[in-house]
């Protein structure tokens, strides 16, 4: 769980990210470009991967990592956008996650001749409620790819929300954030907070460098296309 923001050393002030948003999303995409290529690296390694019909020639491994190199050259796509609900949505949804089993008792039906018989919800057909009836071996698979692995834990709280300083250091938190308003933070040497002023592509401030006439502009046009001609 990482917060929108954080105290200050002298837990004084609360200090407003710089930018309105988590992470951006071309460094996202680009994070998840070298981890997938490195997991399919290492599971060729590994022997894990099949490579059936047209694609066995890719089971070389001179062949299948020139298959790879052509994947950095260009930029992936990950599907990144504001939630429909708010936050709000996004934290309801996030705790049927971390805070409930995979099914719960009311969904199961019976349990009889090492078969069990559940409800589930069909989404596909406006979301019906159906019976699955598979064998206990299979019930029980299904149930293990829910639990986590060995010293792996749903959720991380670090900084004030750890538990051996959260008792102190969040009611300090919810007092500074009612006295003063939201604002988020400045880059150094901007105080132009028009949204004129900001980035179109990462969403922060952008800095003057440099203020041209219309005459240095028809300059450095004409200039450029003589350059072009020449």
């Amino acid at each position: 769980m990482i917060p929108s923001g954080g105290l200050s050393l002298d837990h004084q002030r609360w200090i407003h990210p710089r930018y309105p948003f988590f992470l951006p999303v071309k460094v996202l995409s680009r994070v998840f470009r070298g981890k997938f290529v490195a997991g399919l690296k290492r599971a060729f390694g590994e022997g894990k991967l099949a490579f059936p019909g047209s694609l066995q020639p890719l089971a070389r491994e001179k062949a299948f990592h020139a298959f790879l190199s052509p994947l950095f050259r260009q930029d992936w796509v990950v599907y990144a956008k504001r939630p429909f609900g708010g936050p709000e949505h996004v934290l309801h949804y996030l705790a049927r996650y971390t805070h409930r089993v995979a099914i719960s008792n009311h969904r199961l039906v019976s349990v009889a001749d090492g078969k069990v018989t559940f409800r589930w919800k069909d989404y596909a057909h406006g979301s019906k409620q159906r019976k699955m009836t598979v064998t206990a071996e299979e019930f029980l698979r299904r149930f293990m790819l829910h639990v986590l692995p060995r010293r792996f834990v749903r959720i991380r709280f670090s900084g004030f929300l750890a538990n051996r300083r959260r008792k102190q250091l969040l009611p300090l938190c919810q007092r500074l954030l009612q006295d003063r308003p939201q604002q988020h933070s400045e880059a150094p040497g901007s105080s132009d907070t028009n949204p004129a002023s900001l980035c179109p592509h990462c969403g922060g401030p952008m800095v003057p460098i440099e203020k041209l006439t219309a005459q240095q502009i028809r300059w450095r046009s004409e200039r450029k296309d003589l350059v072009d001609t020449s």
